[in-house]
């Protein structure tokens, strides 16, 4: 044991061999639970808002191509399928950085 966790095999025998399949076994075969592995972050984050009421961010890509008047309804059917239950957004207001990109939407639901 002392030998495997001091690295103390020569290259090519086959006690390097056992070790280094030890460790690509255990690369490819532990689940990602595991270490909690998140894919992707959510495309639709919950947040306060000021007057004590709640407004939705919606990521970029799931408005794509969507007229500004068909927003709120496209909103209000993506969370309605996130939450389970209907929400009612009043407006979509678009997200730009310093360049005047947009990076997201907050939808105002009504409270």
């Amino acid at each position: 044991m002392k030998r495997l966790i001091f690295w103390e095999f020569p290259r090519a025998s086959w006690q390097y061999d056992i070790a280094v399949g030890l460790i690509l076994a255990f690369i490819f075969f532990t689940p990602k639970s595991v270490f909690k592995d998140q894919p992707r972050p959510a495309s639709i984050v919950q947040m306060p808002s000021a007057e004590g009421g709640v407004v939705y961010w919606l990521e970029t890509s799931l408005m794509v191509g969507v007229a500004e008047n068909q927003r709120p309804a496209l909103a209000s059917d993506l969370l309605r399928k996130r939450t389970g239950r209907p929400i009612a957004v009043v407006r979509v207001e678009p997200i730009h950085d310093a360049e005047q990109e947009i990076r997201g939407y907050l939808a105002i639901v009504r409270p």
